[in-house]
Parts: structure tokens; C-alpha cells; sequence
């Protein structure tokens, strides 16, 4: 290969999705394979068993490599769960410029400072941000490559996690012959993919609504402010709909993707569907309008908790671009309208925006971190895969990121 080739994983708790691109005309990615497969091992985002789930991987990247005849040798990897946690540092330098001005490794040396911040044993950082910098005094700056001053000040945004959880989801990719060539939070991958340039600059909450989490990145004047995963999502509305009937969780899974409406007004009073419940009576008609209270209880309760966490940050009277909803459930009829309702803002369904290549199924809300994935390769270290190797060893590699503006 003499392209340069990028490999996403995004590793959910309901499917598994592995995609393969190639970037073409020095900024464009092209979509060369594709391997999507259920999930297994994952329980709102985190591992619970790592055979399962080094399985499941291992199949979406056979796939993806069958459909585009590349191997696969690292990828950038999603990572979600309730063990994420953010915070925004400030680092402070003094600076020497000469005639050149700032550079990378004074903005390097700054975030090295912001990122100074005690954490216990068992967590990590993931991500460390610039959200603007301060030049002499001088604030709301969002690049200072080439500036003179003698002080150089940062806000970083800084995304942390449990060590175990971020090893143990590692261990799966590396078990399935795979380097991992950074961990990349699901909803910062999701707004490569979705999000506008407007909408950053003026205030805007995406919320990733998956099958086992939902989760919320906050960015206003173009820099992500806030981050945090919910435990919540569209599996929570399937369970809630297998014990409102007592039927099977694949029955409810089947009936909500079928017939899942968010609005009970907006259904027939007489329209009915046959379900397959538990117990001797077997095969019984459900009124749909039933189904639909299950499935409007459950999302007005994920918007609820969205509310909450924004109200939480203060920053909920910065968002004039409002709501970006991805995620399969973003797919659910009445979504939006519900999401309105509670949240008293615009809502847009997110869907990955310019694809090209092997595209069948992707332009769907579902796909958002997968082809964010790619996207925030390209942006932060395009490289080309390299030959398996055939090693069984746990080794964690250097996933940390310095993400320097540009």
C-alpha cells in the first residue's frame, strides 16, 4: 500500500464495527472496507469478558480485510463507559520566542503543565485538549503558532479513565493481533463526523445515543468544553419493553426496531401487533400505542439525564446551535420531536457527512463514531498499517495524544 491508510474500531455494545480508508487527495478518506458484526463481551460500554469480546473484534477486522484485501495492523479505537470522567486544567509558560515566534513545543510545553494534575492510582488521562490559549494577556486565542510573547498560557479540556477498564479493553484488540494506535472517546470521534464548524463555534451538545450508554460532548467557540458518558441507552428502552410484555429480549429488540415509535398520539388506539411472550398463552396481540408509552418513558428519561448533566456544566445558556443526536437510537420515529420537548432547543439528527467509497449502510446516525474514527486519524497521525504480529503479549502503547491546534 502507498497510500496512507487509517483503521477505525468502534466497539460498542451492540455491534461492532471495523472500517478501513484510505486518504486520497491529501485530505479525503475513502472508504476501502467495511466489517460489522454484533457485539459480545460489552456491557454499557465496558469489557466484561475478554474472550467474547477479543472474538467479536476479531471478526468485524476479517471482515473489513476480506472486503478491502488489506491487512490490518493498528487502528484507532472507540472507548466509552460511566468510568470516563473530564475536567478543564490551565498550564502557564514563559516563553523565549526569538524571531520565530511560538511553537509547537512551547504549546506542547503548556499542555504538559495544564495536564499536571493529581489523579488517583487507578485512573488516566486519555485526551488533553487545547480549548484557547492566553498570549501576554491576551485571551480567546485559538492558535498561537508564530505569535511573540514572553507568556503563554492554555485551557486544555483533559479526558480521564479507569486504568483497568482502558487495559482491559486494550487487551481485547491486542489478543485479536492488533496495535491500538490511540483510544479515542466516542463522542469526540462522533463529532468529526456530524458536527459543523458553525455549530462548534456556536455552542452545541452532541449526544451519542448507543445501545448501552449515552454519550455527551459540549463545544462551544469551536473547542469541546465538556465530556461525559451516561450509562443509559437504547438497550435500556428494549429491556423496558421485554418486561412491560414478558417477552424475550431479541422479541423486544425486533419489536422496537420494527414498530418503535417515541409518540403515543401519533399511533392508532387500534392498531395491535402479535408478540411471542413468555408463559403457556405464547402468541397474544399487544396494542402498538402500549409499546409506544414504554419506548416515550424510557426517552423522555434519557433527555431528562441529558438536561441534567448540561444544566450541571452552566454552559446551557451557550448552545444556540442546541442538540446534535447520534447513535442508533437517533434511527427511534419521534426522537426528535421528544428531545425538543424537553430540552427547549433545536435538535438535528446527526448523520456522517461526506463518504465516499464503500458507503452501503454507513450513512446512518448508528455509524457517527465509526466514521469519526477515520476522521480523527486523519486529522491527528494518518499512518499506514503495518504486517500482524503474531504476539499474545500485553503491551499498552503510548495513546496519549497532545492535540496541538491547526
Amino acid at each position: 500500500m502507498n497510500q496512507a491508510t487509517i483503521v477505525g474500531i468502534d466497539i460498542g455494545t451492540t455491534k461492532v464495527c471495523t472500517l478501513i480508508g484510505e486518504i486520497i487527495r491529501g485530505d479525503e478518506v475513502r472508504i476501502m472496507g467495511t466489517g460489522i458484526v454484533p457485539s459480545a463481551g460489552i456491557r454499557k460500554g465496558v469489557v466484561v469478558n475478554v474472550k467474547e469480546a477479543t472474538t467479536a473484534i476479531s471478526k468485524s477486522v476479517h471482515l473489513a480485510e476480506k472486503s478491502s484485501s488489506y491487512q490490518v495492523g493498528s487502528a484507532y479505537v472507540s472507548l466509552a463507559g460511566g468510568h470516563i470522567d473530564s475536567l478543564n486544567g490551565h498550564g502557564t509558560i514563559a516563553i523565549n520566542t526569538g524571531r520565530e515566534g511560538i511553537q509547537s513545543n512551547d504549546i506542547n510545553r503548556a499542555l504538559e503543565t495544564a495536564k499536571a494534575i493529581d489523579l488517583p492510582h487507578n485512573r488516566e488521562i486519555l485526551h488533553v485538549i487545547p480549548r484557547n490559549f492566553t498570549v501576554d494577556g491576551h485571551d480567546g486565542i485559538q492558535d498561537p503558532i508564530g505569535m511573540h510573547a514572553n507568556r503563554l498560557e492554555v485551557e486544555a479540556h483533559i479526558v480521564t479513565g479507569a486504568t483497568s477498564s482502558i487495559n482491559n479493553l486494550v487487551k481485547c484488540v491486542q489478543n485479536a493481533q492488533l496495535n491500538v494506535d490511540a483510544l479515542v472517546l466516542e463522542p469526540l470521534a462522533s463529532s468529526e463526523s456530524v458536527l459543523t464548524s458553525m455549530e462548534r463555534q456556536m455552542g452545541v451538545i452532541l449526544a451519542d445515543i448507543g445501545g448501552g450508554t449515552t454519550d455527551i460532548a459540549i463545544f462551544i467557540e469551536g473547542s469541546i468544553w465538556h465530556t461525559t458518558v451516561l450509562e443509559t441507552g437504547g438497550q435500556q428502552i428494549t429491556n423496558d419493553i421485554a418486561v412491560g410484555l414478558h417477552a424475550p429480549f431479541d422479541v423486544a429488540e425486533s419489536i422496537k426496531l420494527k414498530y418503535g415509535h417515541a409518540i403515543p398520539s401519533e399511533i392508532d388506539p387500534y392498531e395491535s401487533i402479535e408478540v411471542d411472550i413468555f408463559g403457556e398463552h405464547g402468541r397474544q396481540k399487544i396494542p402498538r400505542q402500549f409499546i409506544t408509552q414504554i419506548i416515550q418513558a424510557r426517552t423522555e428519561e434519557i433527555f431528562e439525564l441529558i438536561l441534567r448533566e448540561v444544566k450541571r456544566t452552566g454552559y446551557d445558556g451557550l448552545l444556540t446551535a442546541g442538540i446534535v443526536v447520534c447513535g442508533g437510537t437517533a434511527n427511534l420515529t419521534g426522537i426528535k420531536k421528544i428531545g425538543e420537548n424537553i430540552m427547549n432547543m433545536p435538535i438535528r439528527i446527526g448523520i456522517p457527512q461526506g463518504l465516499r467509497g464503500v458507503i452501503d449502510k454507513l450513512d446512518d446516525p448508528a455509524y457517527a463514531t465509526s466514521v469519526g474514527l477515520l476522521e480523527w486519524g486523519k486529522h491527528h497521525e494518518p499512518h499506514v498499517p503495518v504486517q500482524r504480529q503474531q504476539s499474545n503479549s500485553l503491551k499498552l502503547p503510548n495513546w496519549l495524544r497532545i492535540f496541538l491546534p491547526g
